[in-house]
């Protein structure tokens, strides 16, 4: 699987979730966004500051994002990461786009997924 390097993205993320039907709201947007519908929900990852009271929703995300971008065909990308995130104990919502994978956990297990992920040979990089 080899290591991968990594960057913390910067900003506290929130995740909301609606209804399948629902329109995607304009508040669902931001410098990092990820609007995802299935048969079942619409799920938004956004700023957790544009994230309007009353919603089911959770606050205090950080994404990780991982170097890319990774063809396709590239296997076990994700899964280096979130083994060694599972033996820490860190909850994961994983995100992919074309080009890389994005990895968010909780803001307060950040220091141990740092921790977690270079233990396991992955470099995290300064942006």
């Amino acid at each position: 699987m080899g290591s991968h390097r990594f960057v913390v993205v910067e900003g506290e993320l929130g995740i909301v979730r609606l209804g399948s039907r629902d329109a995607v709201p304009a508040w669902a947007d931001g410098a990092f966004a990820s609007i995802t519908r299935t048969a079942d929900e619409l799920s938004i990852v956004c700023p957790a500051s544009r994230m309007p009271a009353g919603l089911r929703s959770e606050a205090g995300w950080t994404a990780l994002k991982l170097i890319g971008p990774f063809p396709f065909d590239q296997i076990g990308v994700l899964a280096s990461i979130v083994g060694p995130l599972a033996e820490a104990g860190v909850s994961v919502f994983a995100l992919s786009t074309f080009d890389t994978d994005y990895v968010l956990v909780k803001s307060e297990d950040l220091p141990a997924t740092v921790t977690a992920l270079t233990r396991a040979g992955h470099l995290h990089e300064s942006r």
